[in-house]
């Protein structure tokens, strides 16, 4: 028995995401849409706010390194939890660029008109509501990709797939 389960839980580090149920958050500039898969479904869909430009959201695949309750925004000095506060009522920091979460993520906002439009100085932001449902759906581990990518999000998704099997093949 021991080792049929070690045999598993071997096997189980080959098998692709969409059979572990790794989540996958998809970023996608072009439509300001936010999309999380889990075991190779798609579960949720949002709109978000990206960069003033193409470069402030940077694209690529990180990881989820920094999860936050009202978090604290410090270029400004504003406590968590104040109306102020730009950052809404949850932070997902991310490492993008070499950083540690603390410096890009999706996070709420004061502002929810800003939705949908390219208006950030680089993270994403979400509609406070709709962040507090992201934010249960993801752990620290978690992957999120930034793309700006006219494709359908399966394709993305599935592209991305492959290539999580070419690492291990």
């Amino acid at each position: 028995m021991l080792l049929l389960n070690t045999m598993l839980l071997f096997f189980s580090l080959f098998v692709p995401p969409a059979v572990t149920g790794e989540t996958l958050i998809i970023v996608n500039k072009s439509t300001h849409e936010l999309v999380v898969y889990q075991y190779g479904e798609q579960m949720y869909k949002s709109k978000v706010a990206t960069g003033k430009t193409k470069e402030l959201t940077p694209e690529g695949e990180y990881t989820v390194k920094v999860k936050a309750v009202d978090p604290y925004y410090r270029k400004k000095d504003i406590p968590g939890g104040d109306p102020k506060n730009p950052l809404g009522s949850r932070w997902i920091g991310f490492d993008a660029e070499g950083t540690d979460g603390r410096i890009y993520g999706v996070h709420g906002t004061n502002n929810p008109s800003s939705i949908g439009g390219s208006v950030s100085a680089g993270c994403i932001r979400m509609k406070n509501d709709e962040v507090e449902k992201l934010y249960t759906m993801v752990e620290e581990g978690s992957k999120i990709m930034i793309v700006d990518d006219n494709s359908n999000y399966e394709e993305i998704y599935n592209n991305w797939e492959t290539e999580q099997w070419k690492t291990i093949l």
